[in-house]
């Protein structure tokens, strides 16, 4: 009972935290005259709740593997000791330093793959290790598993659908003016490329690593999932304030309003995706989840990079 009151607290406290920051940030952004202020709630609502929603839809009567956790406050600590690094030094500094050393083009882009391999998957493997873990079992794929392919397909077309409405990214596909087979190859290419670049690296350190050890520790994959949606949207802050260009979404001199837009708008997604783990604990689904929600903004840079230099 004891251990039954400490969860619901957990989820509740969890709930309750993600709805007063987001309400918080999305009124700043209102206050600001943002125009994010309007897209902010509809995003909540097709990302954070309809995610959520389908997420637990299609997987009614299925109960997800659990996922043995050794150490949990140890595991944490370390994670959070890492996400503390990474979000100062490599999204912040480390990138900007990165760029500035290279030109863009092939080179950079792979350069940069390999980078990101590192900090969001090798380096939390080791983290992992170091403190008794055992960081194969977030490896998962469960396609066979309840619920897979319809959350795929659904939440794969409401993604897309979704990108086309909010984003300007068919009118920069086709400003491109690619023939339908190049369109076709640049597509694929943006995908695949996307999927390890992008979601297989965020959704490895904050959905399996980082919400992993937050629900043993709160005992609570409710308010884990919030927790990390959170934590995922202030990880992206020192990349937004200090990246230089007012075209970069969410970009800002004010580093309140930052912080208000990447709660308010990056964070719903990550809650939405936290929620499809829970229910799944399939790194894959996630992943191409993830892969889907960014493709459509993907194609016209990928094309630039690995197309128009041919």
């Amino acid at each position: 009972m004891g251990l039954m009151s400490r969860s619901g607290l957990a989820a509740f406290g969890g709930v309750g935290f993600y709805i007063l920051a987001w309400c918080a940030s999305a009124a700043a952004l209102f206050a600001a005259g943002s125009s994010d202020a309007v897209a902010a709630p509809i995003i909540l609502a097709v990302t954070g709740a309809g995610f959520s929603f389908f997420a637990w839809l299609f997987t009614r009567g299925a109960e997800a593997p659990a996922i043995r956790v050794r150490h949990p406050g140890l595991e944490l600590g370390a994670v959070l000791v890492f996400l503390a690094l990474y979000a100062a030094l490599f999204t912040g500094y480390g990138l900007n330093a990165f760029h500035a050393a290279f030109a863009p083009g092939r080179l950079e882009a792979l350069l940069l793959l390999a980078l990101k391999l590192v900090v969001h998957v090798a380096l939390p493997v080791l983290v992992l290790l170091a403190v008794g873990a055992q960081p194969g079992a977030l490896f998962t794929a469960r396609v066979g598993s309840r619920g897979f392919w319809p959350i795929l397909g659904v939440l794969g077309a409401i993604a897309l659908a979704f990108m086309c409405v909010v984003s300007p990214s068919l009118k920069h596909i086709a400003a491109l003016k690619l023939s339908p087979s190049v369109l076709a190859a640049a597509t694929v290419g943006a995908f695949a490329w996307l999927s390890v670049e992008a979601a297989l690296c965020e959704e490895f350190l904050f959905r399996a690593v980082l919400q992993t050890r937050l629900a043993a520790v709160m005992r609570s994959e409710v308010g884990a999932a919030c927790v990390a949606a959170l934590l995922f949207a202030l990880a992206h802050v020192p990349g937004l304030y200090m990246r230089a260009g007012a075209d970069v979404s969410g970009h800002s001199a004010s580093l309140l309003q930052v912080i208000a837009y990447a709660v308010a708008v990056l964070s719903p997604i990550g809650l939405g995706l936290g929620v499809v783990w829970v229910r799944t604990r399939s790194l894959l689904l996630v992943v191409l989840l993830h892969t889907l929600v960014d493709l459509l903004p993907g194609i016209s840079d990928f094309a630039h990079t690995w197309i128009s230099a041919a």
